[in-house]
Parts: C-alpha cells; sequence; structure tokens
C-alpha cells in the first residue's frame, strides 16, 4: 500500500516538519552552490611580520594563503616599499620569502599583494585573491657602550639612536669590564665588579644579565615590552677569579675561562648551557677563542695555528688549522672566517678562510691588524689598523678599510693620527659602523682609571658613527664622512 506525503504530513509532529523543511532548503543550498560552483575569493590568512619590529636574525616571512594560489602571479605581483629583495619558494599554501640583504634598520615596510588567482590545478586558474596589504618595521638603532666620566664612569649604558635616548643600565658603584648582547638584543652579558675590587692586576669581576628593554613586538602595547635594568647574576668569584668570556651565537651558551684561587695551575675553560650548571671543559685555552657560529665549538689560537675545539669535557681537536696566529671574526653563516698570519718579515696577512678548504689572502700589510668583521650579509669585510707613521716623533695612525669578497677590492674608509686604541662595531644591517676614539694618560693607570684592552689609563673618549649608506649602490674611492656623536664613551657595540 502507497502512503502519500499528505498522509505522512498527518503523522508528523511539528517538530518534524520543521526539520524535513530545513533538510529541504539545505538540499536546495547544496546543489545550488554546486551547481554555479564556489565563488569565495582566496585571502592572505597569515602574514608572519605583521605588525612587528624585525631584526637582522630574521630572515625570512611567510604568507599563508586560504586556497592553493598560482604561483607565478603571486611573485609577479607582490610588492615591498622600500625595495626589500629576497627569493621565493612554496610549501602548499604557504609562500616563503629569504631575504638576501638585511632589511634597514629603522625602517617602515609596505607590503601589497593583488590580482593574483587561485590555482585550480592543471594550469588553471580560479577567482581573483582579495587584495592584501600590510606592513612591519625594523628595530630602532640602538647600541651598547662603556661610560668614561661622572656618574657614568664605568657603567654600561644602552643609546637608542632612533629615538636619541640614553638608559644607564648598571649601577654606579660597578665598573663593567666587557659585555656581549644577547642575538636578540633583550639582555645583554656582562663581567663587571666594583670600585673597591677593581684595578690593575685585580680580577674580581663577576658575570651578569641585564635587560634592555627591547622586545621583538612593536611598542603598540607598552606592557609587553620588558623593562631595562633588570640584573641577573649567572656566575660568581668565590673560588675562581673569571677572566675572559664569550657568548655562543645561538645565546644558550656561555664560556668562561677561569683560574682557581688556591690553584693558579687550575686554569681552564667553563660552560654553561641555558640554564644548566657550569661544568669544566678540561681545557686550557693557549690564546684567544671564539664559540663559531653554529656555538658547538670554540676556535683557539695555538701557537702557529688555530684549533676548533669541541665544547664537550677533554675531547680532542675536531679540527687544525696551521700557520695561522689569530681568529678575528666569522660570518653569521659560518662559512667563512677573517684571520690573521704574521709573517716572517714582520708583516701581516689578512686571509678568508671558508669550511671548503679555501685560504684567500685579502692584504698584507706591515700595519698591526686590530680586528676585522662581517657585515650581516658576509659581502663585506671591514678591518681595524694601526701602524706607526716615519717622522722624528712618534705617532700612530688607525685606519678602517673595506674589503669587497666579490671583487676583493679594498676601499679605504676611515682614519685618524695618534691613535691606538680603537675599538669598532658594523651595525645589523651592514649601513653604519661605530668607533671610539680614545684619549690615553701615558701614565700608569692607577685604581680609579678605566683602562683600554692594552692597560693604558683612559683619560676621555668619545663615539664616532661612520654611515656607510651608499655602499649597497655603487663604492667610492673617498674616505666617508663621519659624524661625532655627542657621547664620551667607549667600547661601543650595536645591537643586533
Amino acid at each position: 500500500m502507497r502512503i502519500g506525503l499528505a498522509q505522512i504530513s498527518k503523522h508528523l509532529q511539528p517538530i518534524d516538519r520543521i526539520a524535513l523543511m530545513l533538510m529541504l532548503l539545505l538540499s536546495l543550498l547544496i546543489g545550488i552552490l554546486l551547481g554555479g560552483g564556489d565563488r569565495t575569493r582566496p585571502y592572505v590568512r597569515e602574514f608572519s611580520w605583521q605588525d612587528k619590529a624585525v631584526g637582522v636574525a630574521d630572515t625570512f616571512f611567510i604568507l599563508t594563503f586560504s586556497r592553493p594560489m598560482e604561483h607565478t602571479g603571486v611573485e609577479a605581483n607582490l610588492h615591498i616599499q622600500p625595495p626589500l629583495p629576497g627569493l621565493i619558494s612554496w610549501s602548499g599554501r604557504r609562500m616563503v620569502y629569504t631575504l638576501t640583504n638585511s632589511a634597514a634598520y629603522e625602517t617602515t615596510y609596505k607590503l601589497e599583494l593583488n590580482q593574483a588567482r587561485q590555482s585550480l590545478g592543471t594550469g588553471q586558474t580560479g577567482h581573483e585573491m582579495k587584495p592584501f596589504v600590510s606592513q612591519f618595521r625594523t628595530r630602532d638603532r640602538a647600541f651598547v657602550y662603556l661610560g668614561v666620566e661622572g656618574e657614568e664612569k664605568g657603567r654600561l649604558i644602552l643609546y637608542n639612536l632612533t629615538r636619541r635616548q640614553k638608559t644607564l643600565l648598571t649601577p654606579k658603584n660597578w665598573v663593567v669590564t666587557d659585555f656581549k648582547p644577547y642575538p636578540t638584543g633583550d639582555r645583554i652579558l656582562f663581567a663587571a665588579s666594583d670600585w673597591s675590587n677593581y684595578g690593575p692586576g685585580l680580577f674580581e669581576q663577576q658575570l651578569y644579565t641585564v635587560t634592555t628593554g627591547i622586545s621583538s613586538l612593536t611598542a603598540s602595547r607598552s606592557d609587553s615590552t620588558p623593562k631595562a635594568g633588570k640584573i641577573e647574576r649567572v656566575l660568581d668569584n668565590s673560588d675562581y677569579q673569571n677572566l675572559r668570556f664569550d657568548l655562543s651565537p645561538d645565546g644558550q651558551t656561555i664560556v668562561v675561562e677561569r683560574t682557581n684561587r688556591r690553584n693558579l695551575n687550575d686554569t681552564g675553560l667553563w660552560i654553561r648551557r641555558g640554564d644548566a650548571p657550569w661544568q669544566s671543559l678540561h681545557q686550557r685555552p693557549e690564546g684567544d677563542f671564539l664559540i663559531t657560529p653554529d656555538s658547538a665549538a670554540i676556535a683557539n689560537t695555538q701557537g702557529e695555528g688555530v684549533a676548533i675545539l669541541p665544547l664537550t669535557p677533554q675531547a680532542k681537536p675536531l679540527d687544525f688549522i696551521p700557520k695561522f696566529g689569530k681568529v678575528l671574526s666569522f660570518s653569521r653563516d659560518g662559512i667563512r672566517a677573517a684571520m690573521v698570519k704574521f709573517n716572517s718579515d714582520y708583516t701581516q696577512s689578512i686571509f678568508l678562510v671558508t669550511n671548503q678548504g679555501l685560504q684567500k689572502q685579502l692584504l698584507s700589510t706591515n700595519a698591526d691588524v686590530l680586528n676585522c668583521q662581517f657585515d650581516s650579509t658576509a659581502k663585506n669585510l671591514y678591518c681595524l689598523m694601526t701602524q706607526l707613521i716615519p717622522g722624528k716623533e712618534y705617532s700612530q695612525q688607525i685606519s678602517l678599510v673595506a674589503i669587497d669578497l666579490k671583487t676583493f677590492n679594498v676601499e679605504p674608509l676611515w682614519a685618524a693620527s695618534n691613535q691606538s686604541d680603537v675599538q669598532m662595531s658594523v651595525s645589523a644591517d651592514g649601513l653604519a659602523v661605530l668607533l671610539d676614539q680614545v684619549a690615553i694618560t701615558g701614565a700608569l693607570p692607577a685604581k680609579e682609571d678605566l683602562t683600554t684592552e692594552t692597560g693604558s689609563a683612559i683619560k676621555n673618549s668619545h663615539l664616532v658613527l661612520l654611515p656607510l649608506l651608499n655602499r649597497r649602490s655603487e663604492l667610492t674611492t673617498k674616505s666617508v664622512p663621519y659624524q661625532e656623536l655627542s657621547l664620551t664613551g667607549f667600547h661601543p657595540r650595536w645591537l643586533p
């Protein structure tokens, strides 16, 4: 027997009738959608740098789309102002943009993408995406240095060059002897003692960290920015004197040279990873040491060569590079190193040494090579040298040169007479160099005197800013104009 809809309807409860009507309506809508196709426009679901303040450690950003996109159209219609060159790669709906040059600091960038289309596969394209506009900015230009006068003497000072703001990070009764910024710029590792325990031949410094107040987020939320000046002790000096130290590029490892107070023969390297306890490496450095870019080993000068030692107790060297007497610096990617060879004719040669075995002499000079630093892209090497000026009176000259690592051209940038103790720091974006101009007393240092790395008493010191703004477009053969900052201090270091 067949039962009609009318008869079924008589037996349905009201709620059943509503449910049936909804089912019929949904079926109709599904049919219309399937018949007309999906007309939803694709859009950018997430931009990883949106409203962020990025630094040199941020080398790529990601755009995540709501639908699979036609790659060629996206790449052709992606625009960044000011221009920021990069390489594009894809992983499903995610586009990765990797920078080929570091982004310039204190700059706001605008990113636009429109007219790109959804990919339907087999070469077919679908709807045009919703226009996307966003922005991000790079960090302020900021650096840290040591004060030399009055209330600032011996203190660690943060200076925000973009905002012209100065912040004293350490107490006035402490004297800071050395420091290393962490890779994110939010903290600084430093060695300090109080003034009563400071003086020639005294090694009473302890290791501390201090916050800078810098955050990776923009300052739109002031409560999310950490305050500057929060100090925590990392290593005391009750049983050991703390000498030289280094901080790994990833910020996770600290290596310190220490001497036992009761046994001076017990001198060696100690290591701390993260928050783990301190551990002796049972290795005594013969010369300077520097943590490698992979944060897994140290480069230690040993006589006529450089040993690469793993950061594990009593381990054998991983490698030994003969003939070099000093490691000046590594490139960020760890592929290149700048080293010095001391020649038999009393000259010095700067070499580019790579992990592929290349040893290229870049420069030979009768000057004393003080320091060399790569820029963030390792396209240029900046070297600071000092040499005697011939004449009746004793005088010295400091010079700064740039070496193009593609053409190997050497370009003089800056020079100053009667200077011997000068330190430099290349900015994270490679567009500026900081220098100090230290005046020494010429007398033996007294207890209240700050000293240079060579042990000379400091009379006063000023900081110099050397812009390198046109080095990315074309090289000049003339010295670059420099700017004397209205800051008295020495040992400047840019924050990353």
